[in-house]
């Protein structure tokens, strides 16, 4: 009973406090419904993208990783900081001095509008095949285990797993249609403090019960047990290697956190420079204390249990909270894990309906399209995905390598091929239209064939590292047999783009503890 009035409770507050925010809103314009109306601040922009990121894909999967794998996979987390630093300081100026909606605005500017429609639809596929399914997915196993969903309703656990992606997906389907995108970042804000409070509520209370009431000898005692879990460098035969962070890695960070619609639309809803870049400075401090959350528990969990979930990593983090949590805060957590799973999946909605409505409707199919011809478009494509993503999302279940791995390796197929045409664009002026399709085409392929279907014994993300670098090499070589004349890029954007003067300060200051992380905890 207490568990289910600390869910109940928790998940109204969230719906209520976003609904007070935005009762005055108007949410029929353009700019209104998909960007908040240009007017989100700094916390309101690092909450919603940590919550936009981090969702039961992160704790179930993550966690999943960490329990069999160690330490190694904080690279997936503290890395993202030195990429938020240098979209912060470089990305950012370029996008809102263009006044971006979305992010294939630009290649339409750099390239040409074939380009941004080809990259817009390979972002539809990503959202719709890859990273939607797997979020219903994962909330999906963390809340059946939480509830008991199949004993409740008296059914078997696949149903109640189904039953319980359809009833996240339609609620999740409510915020991100009727509300936009100040609805998805108002209750990501509100989320992103339960997921703090919540989340290190797991190993704090594990900890206290493995030190008999002392947080602190808990954790020495985990750490005396199995010292070998908590060293960050990765051998090359692991599931992250340490040479990775210099391959393939940072190129995922840069796409995922300077160039992917679902994470960038919050600064591109800011209300100036200086808020969109303390958003995305802010999120890089999480980023680097998250692993205490979707990292430390993993490795708890293995001390409690050893080996004995290696076969099921992905239900590891569910068992390790029923066991530690007390009744009381279960409810209040599952209404956080909830609430993870409703941001990822609502701000992915979000964002997907902003490509279509604007970059393929608006271009493509209806120019003429108004303002509120293109909401009730963003709105009707919101729930087309969703549903689709609904029916796929129990196909993802018994993922070999954990659902967190196998995200990634998807991932690769879109995120490698439309980070090279962007970097490319940022930082190679000769490279033209012809080469950019050039370079998705070669991309997208070769991932395939090197991943899914010739048995190539390198590492996954080292193969990003080597796409990325044949990508570019193609793009340039085309563009010197089909050049075009580099566009001059000077469009002045809607906000005052005067820069925070904290900015760099807190840049070097997010690159400096990435590199003691590592020098600390690799010795």
């Amino acid at each position: 009973m207490l568990t289910a009035i600390s869910f109940v409770g928790f998940t109204l507050f969230v719906a209520l406090f976003s609904w007070y925010k935005l009762r005055k809103e108007n949410l029929r314009s353009r700019d209104g419904y998909f960007l908040g109306g240009r007017s989100l601040t700094g916390g309101v922009i690092a909450g919603s993208m940590l919550l936009t990121n981090i969702s039961t894909e992160h704790l179930i999967g993550m966690n999943g990783s960490a329990y069999k794998n160690g330490m190694i996979i904080i690279a997936w987390e503290v890395t993202s900081a030195i990429a938020l630093v240098i979209a912060a300081l470089y990305f950012l100026p370029i996008y809102l001095r263009l006044g971006l909606a979305t992010i294939p605005q630009y290649l339409a500017i750099r390239y040409d509008d074939t380009t941004k429609t080809i990259v817009s639809l390979l972002l539809m596929l990503s959202f719709v095949f890859t990273l939607l399914p797997i979020v219903l997915y994962t909330g999906a196993i963390n809340l059946e285990s939480i509830f008991d969903v199949s004993e409740v309703f008296h059914i078997t656990k696949t149903q109640g797993i189904w039953l319980t992606v359809i009833t996240i997906g339609v609620i999740g389907s409510v915020y991100a249609i009727l509300g936009g995108l100040k609805a998805v970042a108002y209750s990501d804000m509100i989320n992103a403090v339960g997921l703090m409070i919540g989340g290190l509520l797991v190993p704090i209370f594990a900890l206290w019960d493995i030190g008999s009431g002392d947080v602190a000898a808990g954790m020495g005692k985990v750490y005396e047990a199995i010292p070998d879990k908590f060293n960050v460098i990765g051998a090359e035969d692991s599931a992250l290697p340490f040479s990775t962070l210099f391959t393939g890695l940072m190129i995922n960070q840069l796409y995922f956190w300077g160039m992917n619609q679902t994470i960038i639309q919050r600064a591109l809803g800011a209300k100036n420079m200086a808020e969109a870049q303390k958003g995305l400075l802010y999120t890089g401090i999480f980023k680097i204390l998250i692993p205490l959350i979707i990292v430390l528990p993993g490795v708890i969990a293995f001390y409690y249990y050893g080996e004995q979930y290696y076969s099921d990593q992905d239900y590891i983090y569910p068992v390790l909270v029923k066991k530690v949590l007390p009744l009381s805060l279960i409810g209040f957590f599952a209404a956080v894990v909830l609430g993870a799973v409703l941001s990822t999946f609502n701000s992915v909605l979000n964002s997907a309906s902003t490509i279509f409505s604007l970059d393929i409707y608006k271009k493509i199919i209806q120019p003429s399209a108004s303002d509120s011809k293109l909401v009730k478009v963003g709105k009707l494509s919101s729930l087309i995905l969703a549903v689709v993503s609904i029916l796929i999302a129990p196909m993802v279940a018994n993922a070999p390598e954990g659902l967190y791995q196998l995200m990634q390796q998807l991932n690769g197929i879109f995120f490698i091929p439309i980070a090279s045409v962007l970097i490319a664009g940022f930082f190679i002026p000769k490279v033209s239209a012809a080469g950019a399709k050039a370079g998705l085409l070669v991309g997208f392929v070769f991932y395939l064939v090197t991943t899914f279907w010739i048995a190539v014994d390198i590492h996954f993300i080292h193969i990003w590292g080597i796409e990325f670098l044949l990508n570019l090499a193609v793009m340039y070589l085309v563009s010197m047999r089909y050049p075009s004349q580099s566009p001059v890029i000077s469009t002045q954007g809607p906000l005052n783009l005067q820069e925070w003067k904290y900015a760099k300060p807190l840049s070097l200051a997010l690159c400096l503890v990435t590199v003691l992380i590592y020098w600390w905890l690799g010795r």
